[in-house]
């Protein structure tokens, strides 16, 4: 009876503790839906105080980080959360991200490449990595991985544009110019920009 008792006492702090990080992260994704990135990343670390192994929060921080153009608190971030989950899929793709974002296209393309290795791996993964080998200059191997992400998602409007460009910088117009209308067609704004820069 005394241990049942101690025991009650010993699990309702976790509960409760469970219960305020639970809140702190949902109020982080609201922060973060609105653009308010600051406030996102201190209800983020509010969670990691308690629960500092929470692959979600330190994720959502390290992208609440790059918006706000911290990219080394952002790598900070993601490499931690990689460290603690390295089969998981989106920050496998957040690091593919965030790499092109810092110019070291070699690292894009091996964290694209873990996250098309996942079982399950979205269309997106394997739009990073033809988006890291098209900033490597290697246009066959983007080429190809454009294709397997249009396989997976034929109606990936930021895919047509990407591979639209592709086939831009390599002067076949009328095809990127096919690419570029299929991807208007997808309310994809990029695109719509693109046909009217190259497609009179």
């Amino acid at each position: 009876m005394n241990f049942r008792i101690k025991l009650l006492h010993l699990l309702i702090p976790f509960s409760i503790l469970f219960s305020c990080s639970e809140n702190n992260s949902s109020q982080g994704d609201q922060f973060y839906n609105n653009n308010r990135f600051e406030e996102a990343i201190e209800a983020y670390s509010n969670v990691l105080v308690n629960n500092p192994k929470n692959v979600n929060a330190l994720y959502n921080r390290g992208r609440s980080h790059e918006e706000l153009g911290n990219l080394d608190e952002a790598e900070n971030d993601l490499k931690s959360a990689y460290n603690l989950d390295p089969k998981n899929v989106q920050v496998l793709m957040g690091l593919s991200n965030l790499y092109q974002k810092k110019k070291s296209y070699e690292m894009a393309l091996q964290y694209a490449s873990y996250a098309t290795e996942v079982a399950g791996a979205p269309a997106m993964a394997f739009l990073l990595k033809g988006r890291a080998y098209h900033l490597l200059g290697n246009t066959d191997k983007a080429l190809l991985e454009y294709n397997t992400a249009l396989k997976m998602d034929d109606e990936f409007g930021q895919a047509y544009y990407y591979r639209g460009m592709l086939k831009q910088a390599t002067n076949k117009s009328r095809a990127a110019c096919a690419d570029f209308k299929l991807g208007i067609a997808l309310n994809d704004q990029q695109a719509k920009e693109a046909a009217e820069k190259y497609c009179p």
